[in-house]
């Protein structure tokens, strides 16, 4: 019996976004868990948008403190608007990745993370504050609106 022919591939929705510094292996598994993620702000492309928004907020040059913003508003785009909470996606995906994508997108974060506590001030009242204490970049000083 003759094997059934199947027309062209089409794909159902866009190939994941590129990300630079990062292999294809490890795009695609970033794809993956965005893709079964149930989680609002962890979405197709959410990662990708999440390294940019981490390298545009440390891109300044000089060596004057960087203070987050809030989020004016929490929709998945909008919240995006927080540095903190693309730093959040980002951890929430390296939870999901396997071992070696993980290892991947984890080296360019953690060399991210170095110029974030380097660039921004601690802040001595953050367990008062803040509802996430527990993560790190969220013990970080903030005043209103992004300045540099």
């Amino acid at each position: 019996m003759r094997a059934q022919q199947h027309g062209p591939r089409i794909w159902e929705e866009p190939p994941p976004s590129r990300i630079h510094g990062l292999s294809a292996r490890t795009i695609l598994a970033i794809h993956r868990v965005e893709r079964l993620s149930g989680d609002y702000y962890v979405f197709p492309g959410a990662t990708a948008r999440a390294l940019r928004r981490y390298q545009a907020f440390l891109q300044p040059p000089g060596r004057r403190p960087l203070y987050p913003q809030d989020a004016h508003c929490s929709c998945s785009g909008c919240s995006f608007d927080d540095v903190r909470h693309a730093r959040d996606v980002l951890e929430e995906v390296l939870q999901r990745l396997p071992f070696r994508a993980r290892a991947e997108l984890k080296h360019q974060v953690t060399a991210l993370d170095a110029v974030y506590l380097d660039r921004t001030l601690p802040d001595p009242f953050a367990d008062r504050r803040q509802w996430r204490v527990d993560l790190w970049w969220h013990r970080r000083l903030t005043v209103g609106g992004e300045t540099m």
